[in-house]
């Protein structure tokens, strides 16, 4: 979801507040291919930058569904220019699966006058070489559902049928004020703009709180499409909300119920090893020079926390169910170890 601009696909006006464009292509790939787009093993390749939080998501969700023989992964550097993401971590910068320099490509490839940011996470035609969808909400729901014949043996359900109006408005509100607030209060126009997301924020975090400091998970006993969306958030509110974003009320590591709840998923397979904390903070400092002109890319936070007893499992609940955990990362897929503290 976040593009070749500094405010991830939105605009600021001067004076008010952070306005997140959300038209997205909304093209969908489903096994009665309706949109002209079947599920298909093999055909289609997931961009994804490790760097943005609404990609990091479809990574997370592809891993633990066991996709990733289905669905290939390319992955863009973590900056880009004003045009698009590069695959400027690939041989030649080029992806070697697409053949291009640029996700841009992809968009003008299916549309030539695309007038809107290229943004990740992003499915591409690989025959074609056009972009399908950059719909990233609707992306991991049809991960989920669509794509259930190509699931290893053991897949989670992430949305089950009986717990959806529930993990529905949980999401709701954790976008609106959690995974977009961040955003609100980094990008606010104005002193008055920035408070009122401030408050906001916190009020949402507040309430997260108190939800998870009496279970394990946002919804249910297992994890789900709640959790996903969530964390991803969370795993970036240190390095990188609290300060460049100036989310400054407390650091995550503050909140009890909730630097456990992070600490949990990210100790769970599938979460913490597709974190990749350098390329997150190269995004945020390296790209937002209108937040941070010099560019410099803060040393800390010390990451040692991420691996520490959590004690959540004192809750019930089990993050799998009757299911099991995704194996090892695939060979190419791996984060850097220098990059992680699972290393």
């Amino acid at each position: 979801m976040d593009d070749a601009h500094s405010t991830a696909g939105s605009y600021v006006t001067s004076g008010q507040e952070f306005t997140r464009d959300t038209n997205y292509i909304t093209t969908r790939i489903t096994r009665d291919g309706v949109d002209g787009y079947p599920v298909e093993a093999g055909r289609y390749r997931l961009v994804a930058a490790r760097a943005c939080p609404w990609a990091n998501r479809t990574i997370i969700v592809r891993r633990l569904l066991g996709l990733e023989g289905a669905i290939s992964l390319g992955l863009p550097g973590p900056t880009h220019d004003a045009r698009s993401w590069t695959f400027d971590l690939d041989p030649g910068g080029r992806d070697p699966v697409l053949g291009i320099e640029r996700l841009q490509e992809a968009y003008f490839a299916r549309f030539p006058d695309y007038p809107r940011g290229i943004t990740v996470p992003a499915l591409v035609d690989v025959p074609t070489g056009q972009v399908v969808t950059n719909d990233y909400a609707q992306i991991t729901l049809d991960l989920s559902s669509e794509w259930r014949e190509h699931h290893r043996e053991g897949a989670p359900d992430l949305y089950p049928e009986h717990l959806r109006e529930e993990i529905d408005a949980v999401n709701t509100r954790v976008f609106t004020e959690v995974n977009n607030g961040v955003y609100r209060c980094g990008f606010a126009g104005s002193q008055k703009a920035y408070e009122k997301a401030y408050d906001r924020l916190w009020t949402a975090l507040d309430w997260l709180e108190e939800r998870l400091t009496g279970q394990r998970y946002l919804v249910g006993d297992t994890i789900t499409e709640a959790d996903v969306r969530l964390f991803t958030t969370l795993v970036r509110f240190d390095p990188v909300y609290h300060g460049h974003f100036k989310c400054n009320r407390t650091t995550l590591s503050e909140m009890p119920a909730l630097w456990g709840y992070a600490r949990d998923l990210f100790q769970t397979p599938g979460f913490g090893d597709t974190i990749d904390f350098v390329q997150i903070k190269q995004h945020y400092y390296v790209v937002h020079t209108d937040l941070n002109p010099t560019q410099i890319v803060p040393v800390g936070p010390d990451l040692s926390g991420w691996l520490t007893p959590h004690g959540r499992e004192e809750l019930g609940g089990r993050p799998f169910g009757d299911g099991t955990p995704p194996g090892p990362v695939p060979e190419g897929e791996r984060v850097d170890p220098a990059h992680t503290p699972l290393a």
